[in-house]
């Protein structure tokens, strides 16, 4: 098992409604809203200790992770953030840690234009915890972007640069990509777009994938961070930067009016077997499973 195999597999599990208009599969959920030209956003993620932050990391830094990496998801379909959900499982329930983390997430919701509704607290068996946050936001449905919708020949651009986000700290201080998500929402010249926090490889593919496309790969132009090798820029995930597919007769334009964060182009989907790396790397680690060990 593998997680594109589980979502396939969901897709066919969880019939949807006729007002879903993006269903399991991508960023967000969208749904159409009885007389608004909007669609409600709907994305939920987790926090784990030992996976998404290192155990004895300061709690409010946890918090805010948690809202950021959920907003990175409405940055990547163009939206704006209105409302969140959270919920603790944690051992040992402490008042005062509990206390800070939803401090945190309301000063860090609040940033962002959120309000949290409501959520839901309880004891785990085993030491550790578990933080979710579901997300809710808009987006109109002319400025939505869905990572299915790439187009042969469209390239592979993305914001700021990638790797090395453990050793660096960037993994919790990091600034979701939310006015430059809205901006590239509103470009016609912008085919596709998802954030990155799997690893650049492995998200790219999965819009080359499910694009129906091919991808091809410019490794010498995929920015790195300062120090991170070719390898670890690829794979290492939770950059939370932007990637998407834009008409390549428009790039340099788009990349020359840019009025926030660098713009890289490093590759190009082409007519292919879907999801299929034309030139791949000789290196065993790929990115992130939660179904495999990672290293």
């Amino acid at each position: 098992m593998n997680e594109e195999a589980l979502v396939a597999g969901l897709k066919q599990l969880f019939p949807q409604s006729a007002d879903v208009v993006e269903g399991p599969g991508d960023d967000c959920a969208a749904i159409r809203l009885p007389g608004s030209d909007s669609l409600l956003l709907a994305a939920v993620d987790q926090v784990i200790e030992g996976i998404h932050y290192l155990p004895g990391e300061e709690i409010a830094a946890v918090a805010e992770k948690l809202v950021k990496r959920n907003v990175s998801d409405i940055a990547a379909m163009g939206g704006i953030p209105s409302h969140a959900m959270l919920t603790i499982a944690a051992n040992p329930l402490e008042d005062k840690v509990l206390y800070r983390f939803f401090e945190a997430a309301q000063k860090s919701c609040a940033r962002y234009g959120m309000c949290i509704v409501g959520g839901d607290v309880s004891a785990l068996p085993a030491p550790g915890a578990v933080f979710t946050l579901s997300i809710f936001g808009r987006v109109t449905a002319d400025c939505m972007k869905l990572r299915r919708t790439a187009q042969p020949g469209d390239l592979l651009c993305g914001t700021g640069s990638f790797g090395r986000s453990f050793p660096t700290g960037r993994h919790l201080n990091f600034e979701p990509r939310l006015k430059e998500g809205q901006y590239l929402g509103k470009q016609r010249c912008v085919h596709a777009m998802m954030d990155v926090s799997d690893g650049l490889l492995k998200d790219a593919l999965r819009m080359a994938s499910d694009s129906g496309l091919a991808l091809r790969l410019e490794p010498d132009a995929v920015p790195r961070f300062d120090g991170a090798t070719l390898e670890e820029a690829l794979t290492d995930g939770e950059d939370y930067e932007l990637i998407f597919a834009v008409a390549p007769g428009e790039a340099d334009a788009l990349m020359a009016e840019f009025p926030y964060s660098r713009l890289s182009e490093f590759g190009v989907f082409l007519e292919g077997t879907p999801g299929k790396l034309l030139n791949p790397p000789d290196w065993k680690k790929k990115g992130f499973d939660h179904f495999h060990e990672n290293c």
